[in-house]
């Protein structure tokens, strides 16, 4: 697994998401200053919808836990996990760190 350079911070919108293309795969990036962790990484696919759209959902804390609103049906997938809380499904997760106001992603 490599770290690959995604943005500047400050190309993310606070508590909102963005999409990247890393690796011919879509991920979706929320910065959520009120976590720990602050940026997370998730796939953009929603499994559900059947569509690219997870970076233009809705961050909310619901059950202990930061997730994502799909825009389409309204599951809720975990920020940290990827789990959805409604059904039997989830999406993938990707390690993030920032440095020195650059975000960087580890992918396989």
């Amino acid at each position: 697994m490599s770290w690959k350079y995604i943005c500047k911070s400050h190309d993310l919108i606070e508590n909102a998401g963005v999409a990247a293309l890393v690796e011919n795969q879509q991920i979706a990036l929320f910065f959520v200053p009120a976590t720990n962790e602050q940026v997370f990484a998730i796939g953009n696919w929603d499994p559900i919808g059947k569509a690219n759209v997870l970076s233009r959902g809705l961050i909310a804390h619901l059950k202990d836990d930061w997730v994502v609103a799909s825009p389409l049906y309204k599951e809720h997938y975990s920020l940290k996990t990827g789990k959805c809380q409604e059904a039997d499904v989830h999406v993938p997760v990707w390690p993030v760190k920032v440095v020195d106001e650059e975000v960087y992603v580890k992918v396989a």
